[in-house]
């Protein structure tokens, strides 16, 4: 990332928010993204369309902002396959352990007062604070 634009990472946190309100308040589901993949997992099968049409609409989006502004997001990995996969399955498993994401306790679970997200929150941030010092 080479430069910061307030204004539009401003914009796309209203948006994001504003998402997960709408989804909550007229749905009444939760926009965790892992609890939704993990959905696809359920037995039940109206449960699985809807968890398979968010995550449509998830990986249709860059093509829906190429509409807007004729080009696809540039997406540049700086790493090997193998580290990224690994770090999926950290991601994976850190996910399961901590009973939903980072961005799904952040959005979702603050703005409900889940007291487990606060606590979620708090040790993702306070561990992203050290590993950035440490580092």
């Amino acid at each position: 990332m080479s430069q910061f634009t307030p204004w539009s990472a401003t914009f796309g946190g209203v948006l994001i928010g504003l998402a997960a309100v709408l989804l909550y308040r007229l749905n009444g589901r939760v926009a965790g993204i892992s609890g939704i993949a993990s959905g696809m997992l359920s037995v039940n099968p109206e449960s699985k369309v809807w968890n398979y049409m968010f995550l449509l609409g998830m990986l249709l989006g860059p093509f829906l902002y190429a509409v807007f502004t004729g080009k696809l997001p540039a997406i540049e990995f700086n790493t090997s396959h193998p580290v990224i996969v690994i770090a999926g399955l950290l991601v994976g498993l850190g996910t399961k352990l901590g009973s939903g994401c980072t961005s799904g306790h952040g959005i979702c679970g603050l703005a409900r007062l889940s007291p487990r997200s606060l606590v979620s929150v708090f040790v993702f941030m306070f561990v992203a604070i050290l590993v950035v010092s440490l580092v």
